[in-house]
């Protein structure tokens, strides 16, 4: 199996996931838009290392093996900003994570805000577009970036953070950011040259 195909595969099972998920106001409508769902979600992966991938395909299908949904738990965890009370009646229901991994959650979010910080400062129009940054600025209507990695994060065994990190920081050796990679393959899905092309193009 190809990258592609392994990003592919794992893709359709998060959509399968997440046309489980309930939202207490009813269904929500990015969960009736595939298109968005799976540019969004292949820019997400395109940068990634396969022995990334199939790590995070392991723990997916460890967790539908435990009739686990981590779509479901990753947006509940983002509730323990966004709607804190309401968490709160979720929360039984998650499975805490280790010391190590909220240490490597940590370590991987303030890396990658860094990096989302770097972006927002060379492309504010398209930044513009983008989710807020930090939690600080969470809303029950509006999940900051800081927020929903964490909340990803969450779901993710501690070896699979481990390689995260590890991927992350074999990035920035090389001088390169996961950020910039991730937005370059999403405005290239859009149709524009690169993340130049489309900042430009934006401004007028």
């Amino acid at each position: 199996m190809t990258k592609q195909e392994k990003i592919e595969k794992l893709i359709q099972m998060e959509w399968e996931d997440f046309q489980k998920v309930n939202n207490e106001g009813g269904r929500a409508s990015c969960q009736d838009d595939p298109e968005t769902f799976f540019i969004m979600r292949r820019s997400h992966f395109a940068p990634w290392t396969e022995e990334l991938i199939d790590c995070v395909q392991a723990d997916m299908d460890r967790a539908h093996e435990q009739g686990r949904n981590l779509v479901m738990e990753k947006y509940a965890w983002m509730m323990a900003s966004t709607a804190p009370e309401q968490f709160k009646k979720l929360h039984h229901f998650l499975i805490d994570p280790t010391l190590a991994g909220e240490q490597w959650s940590a370590a991987i979010v303030k890396q990658q805000l860094a990096c989302m910080e770097e972006y927002q400062a060379k492309y504010p129009v398209l930044a513009s577009g983008n989710r807020l940054l930090y939690s600080s600025e969470d809303t029950p209507y509006d999940t900051s970036f800081q927020t929903y990695l964490l909340g990803e994060l969450r779901t993710y065994s501690d070896s699979t953070l481990h390689t995260y990190w590890q991927f992350i920081n074999e990035l920035k050796k090389e001088g390169k950011s996961l950020a910039l990679l991730t937005m370059e393959a999403e405005v290239k899905a859009y149709g524009y040259e690169g993340l130049d092309a489309a900042e430009k193009a934006l401004s007028k």
